[in-house]
Formats: C-alpha cells, structure tokens, sequence
C-alpha cells in the first residue's frame, strides 16, 4: 500500500493543504489539538472533492443506464457470435459507438477518487511515523498525531501493536473497538447502497447478465471494505465511511427524481407525479416535466410503469403533452359537456315488447 501511495505522492501536497486550510477554521472552533477539528477536516475533505465530482457522477448515470439498456442487444450478440470471441468483440465495439455508450464511464467516479485515497492514506501514514509530509510539519504534526477521535488516534489502525499505539497515547482496546464499529458501518453502507440500487432503481423487465454482477457486486463489495479495513488508519476509515454515506444520500437523491425506466423507484416516482395531478390539477417542476415529455415522446416504445401512468391520467380526464405539461383532455371535455346538457341527446326510439312486435299494426278505417 504504501508502494501505491507514493506513485500517488504528486497530490500529496495539495491534500494535505487543503486539510490544514480546514483544520484553521475548526481548530478555532474545537481546538488545534482536538480530534474533531481534524476529522471534520478529514470529512470536509471529502464533501469537498465529491462536489467536484458531481459531473462525473452524472456520466456514470448516464452510462449505468445506457448499458442496462443495450443488455438485450448484447446478449444476443454474444449468443449469436459464441463461437468467434473476435467477431463479438467486433460487434461490441461497434454497439458501443453506435449507442455512445462506454462500460468504463461507471467507474470514473472511483477512479477519480483514488489519488485523493492514496495521497490521503500517505499523509496519515507520515503522521503515525512522525515525519513531516507536504504542508503538515512541526507543530500541525504533533497536533494531528495528538488528535484523537472517540479516544482512537487519527494515525493509528486495527492491526497496529499495542506499543505503537501506546507511542500515539491511546490503548489497543479504544483503538479495536473504535475501527471495528467504523469498519462495520462502511461495510453496511456500502451494502445499502448496492441494495437500494438492485432494489428500485434497476429496469425489472429485462432479466440480464449485468443484473446478476450487479447482485454478486452487492455482497463482495462490503467484504473488500471489511477485510481492507483493517490496515486502514482511522483517518482513512472517515474519508472512506463520509464518501459511502454521500454515495448514498446521492443516489436516493437520483433514484427520488429522476429514476431509472422500468424501474420500481420508476413506478413509485409516476405514482407520485399522479397524486400531484389530482391534487393541483397540473404538473409542476421543470425536471418533472422534462421526465413526463420523455414519456410521451416514447409512444409505443413506453415500459409498463409508463403505460400505466397514461392510462391513470387518462381515468382523471388528463392528458400528457409534448412539453411535459398536464392538461385536461379533449375527450373528457366533450364527454363532460354532453353529459351535462351542452350538447343536446338524440331521443332513442323506444324499446318494443315482444307481443307488441308480433301484433301487425293495425290499418287505418276508410274514409267514407
């Protein structure tokens, strides 16, 4: 690890900067040696970089989707070419251009983040040995390694000695119980967050290879944090824990308003557009908008949760437009008028008995 890191070691100084531009503002407010103006710095840190990251994190979504959409297409080219692995390739390739679509554009977020991970875990790493590293040095190194967090050293790990975490003023249990209940709730957030993805945010109708990944990824993802976690030093642990919680609180943030088609957060989101409708008696929100315009913009091509959205405002006399907006429909309007008397009934003959129809009429008398 500490291999990596170094080849990481160019944004080594930066990190490490922007920690101390942090550590000023809330060592004023907790204390220069307190182990939460160093951990909010840490946190801080994070919020930071995953802001940055947001446009990323939009091209991830969009390249989620688009290749949970061309799963079909690419099942059926591997079946089709199982025996000529070159051809498949070929014909991969060739689906990827003409859908724009990119298998790596899901794991820039992650990749993004790495050299922060590895050049935060380096200047940690400096702290626990005592040796200054980019812009923290004498009296900031002594007070982030006199910083503790819940009684536990920011430089210390799970598998650290008990002498070496003595030399950090803290004990070996503190430590323990400390990264063991954080390595717990990174696994568990990270589990929640592939679980919520599989859930409600995943197209149902298309049963695929990439679904069955997605589900294997759910549990082995959790395992990796836990079993790395232990070499992780508790600083590294709160940028890791703080990234999975904003990982979360993100995509229940995208899962809520702007779902994935076909999808059960996709049906609860339209069910909710409908209550809102009958509400007001019309759709607001420019993003709302722009989702149903979409809809109706699929014609037949809609999934059943759309299918069923148009059928439901339908039954409420509404119907979509293009733009997205909601508006009463026409035949609803015609059906309304003619019903309360603005249009005028044709009378309907009446209904003849059998004996009545059996019996000739009968013929008028001659005038005499």
């Amino acid at each position: 690890m500490d291999t990596l890191a170094g080849l990481f070691s160019f944004i080594t100084t930066p990190v490490s900067w922007i920690i101390v531009q942090f550590h000023k503002v809330y060592g004023a407010m907790f204390g220069a040696d307190s182990g939460w103006a160093w951990g909010l710095s840490i946190v801080s840190l994070v919020v930071l970089i995953r802001i940055c990251l947001i446009p990323l994190f939009v091209k991830q979504i969009k390249a989620t989707r688009g290749m949970q959409a061309i799963q079909p297409k690419m099942k059926a080219i591997q079946e089709r070419y199982k025996n000529d692995k070159q051809r498949q390739s070929e014909e991969m390739m060739k689906l990827y251009k003409e859908t724009g679509t990119n298998p790596l554009s899901s794991c820039l977020p992650i990749l993004a983040q790495s050299p922060f991970f590895f050049a935060l875990y380096h200047v940690l790493a400096g702290i626990a040995n005592g040796k200054p590293i980019g812009e923290i040095d004498g009296p900031l190194l002594e007070s982030a390694r006199n910083a503790h967090i819940f009684g536990a050293p920011l430089a210390s790990k799970f598998t650290d000695s008990a002498d070496k975490v003595a030399a950090l003023g803290a004990t070996i249990t503190d430590v323990r119980i400390v990264t063991a209940i954080m390595i717990v709730m990174m696994s568990l957030s990270q589990f929640y967050t592939q679980r919520q993805l599989m859930q409600k945010n995943v197209d149902l109708s298309v049963k695929t290879p990439f679904m069955q990944q997605q589900k294997m990824l759910m549990y082995v993802f959790p395992l990796i944090f836990a079993v790395m976690g232990i070499n992780f030093p508790v600083g590294v642990l709160v940028y890791w824990l703080t990234t999975n919680l904003w990982t979360m609180g993100q995509q229940m943030f995208v899962i809520s308003r702007n779902p994935t088609p076909g999808s059960l957060a996709q049906d609860q989101y339209l069910t909710r557009l409908l209550k809102q409708v009958g509400a007001h008696g019309a759709l607001r929100g420019r993003g709302k908008k722009k989702i149903v315009a979409a809809i109706v913009a699929k014609g037949p091509d809609r999934n059943d949760n759309e299918r069923k959205f148009i059928t439901a405002l339908s039954k409420q006399g509404m119907a979509a437009q293009a733009d997205g907006s909601v508006v009463k429909s026409v035949e609803a309007t015609v059906d309304a008028d003619a019903s309360g008397g603005g249009a005028q009934k044709r009378q309907q003959p009446k209904r003849q008995s059998k004996s009545q129809r059996q019996t000739p009429p009968s013929k008028p008398s001659p005038k005499k």
